[in-house]
């Protein structure tokens, strides 16, 4: 369950290559055992911020903050994060129990096997060593088996890691990352080498993962879908600033600008005028919204998503127009539409239209969004609202 409590901020994070601005003024926190993803496109930033809060980059200005304290110059071997990455990069020479277990031979063994008492001669420090040595490999083995139950990869202990595919790689990678028992996973599209089936299924089990063991998960990815199925939170990103956060429902149905609505789910966008509070113009006619507290008149963006459309008979709808083209999709038919107002919409339907029909477009006042008009660039540190 999601905590009340900042566990990472972002304060003003600038970074800069080679004199490109890869990220911009960026301010962001992130709760306790929150499932948060940074979503957007090739380029928009996130991998670069994941690398930020994981210290494999430091940021050019600003400043990173774990429970309150500044780790911005902090190696990343001194935070209490671990990565998986998208090439999972396990140890090929290695079976599958020494793979996940490499991370806990790197500690010191009092840090996983407190000695009992001290030695009281050369006899005793030996037996003492021994038995050490004995209950350490046992603790190993303990939580090496812990995490590949969590996984699902018990009995793989001894296999090869290049006999694995690759949806099974990709959890001896997690199990890895795991076994430290870190605060906070970074996870850099780890998903994105798997076929489309395996990827739903893991996304499910990632988030079931997340939810058992309590811990925080940045997850990065371009997959709307991804993000959406999994989050507590979306950050949808562009051009090295946040556009808008918020839970998934709320990222999808209400959009704060048009690249937002543009790269979350299918969208028709609209120019409009909002003609007063509850009524916009577009398409050439009028309509009821559910929007207001913009000026009479003012310029804005309409999105309508392409389920939300009701076909009809044409003249008994809203807006009327001729079929262009129909794709069936599997559960729905995609078509496009263009308007006798000249713009061309999407809409998908159960019920299948041939090309050249005419139609009508219906809409409820809830199903139109109202947006403010997107500037070309937000000026420089301008806060996003959460």
């Amino acid at each position: 369950m999601v905590q009340d409590m900042r566990l990472i901020e972002l304060k003003g994070i600038s970074k800069s290559f080679d004199g490109t601005e890869a990220l911009s003024s960026v301010d962001l926190y992130i709760r306790k055992c929150e499932f948060i993803t940074l979503l957007g496109p090739s380029g928009c930033g996130k991998t670069t911020m994941l690398r930020i809060i994981g210290g494999f980059e430091f940021p050019t200005t600003g400043q990173v903050l774990f429970e309150g304290q500044d780790i911005t110059n902090v190696p990343p071997y001194r935070r209490r994060v671990n990565t998986v990455f998208q090439k999972y990069a396990l140890f090929p020479h290695m079976n599958v129990f020494d793979n996940v277990a490499f991370g806990l031979t790197l500690k010191e063994a009092g840090e996983l096997v407190p000695e009992s008492r001290r030695a009281r001669n050369f006899v005793d420090a030996w037996i003492l060593k021994l038995q050490h040595r004995r209950a350490l490999k046992k603790e190993i083995a303990t939580r090496v088996n812990r995490m590949l139950r969590l996984v699902k990869m018990n009995g793989y202990e001894k296999r090869s890691v290049d006999s694995l595919s690759g949806g099974q790689q990709q959890r001896i990678a997690i199990a890895r990352a795991l076994i430290n028992e870190p605060e906070v996973l970074l996870l850099d599209e780890p998903l994105g080498a798997l076929d489309l089936k395996l990827r739903r299924e893991m996304q499910l089990e990632l988030k079931a993962m997340q939810q058992k063991l309590g811990i925080t998960f940045i997850y990065v990815t371009h997959d709307q879908e991804e993000a959406l199925t999994m989050s507590d939170t979306v950050v949808v990103m562009n051009n090295g600033r946040i556009q808008q956060i918020g839970d998934p429902k709320s990222i999808y149905d209400e959009p704060k600008n048009a690249f937002v609505a543009d790269f979350i789910g299918e969208s028709n966008i609209f120019d409009a005028r909002m003609i007063r509070d509850y009524r916009v113009a577009f398409c050439g006619r009028e309509f009821e919204c559910v929007d207001a507290g913009f000026g009479e008149d003012q310029p804005v963006d309409v999105v309508v998503r392409p389920e939300d459309w009701a076909l009809g008979e044409a003249g008994k709808g809203a807006l009327d127009g001729v079929v262009e083209s129909t794709i069936f999709k599997g559960v729905h038919y995609e078509m496009m539409i263009r308007l006798d107002s000249g713009e061309v919409c999407k809409a998908h339907s159960t019920v299948m239209e041939n090309v050249g029909s005419r139609v009508s477009l219906s809409v409820v006042p809830f199903n139109i969004h109202i947006m403010k008009k997107m500037a070309a660039e937000p000026p420089s540190g301008e806060a996003m609202e959460a």
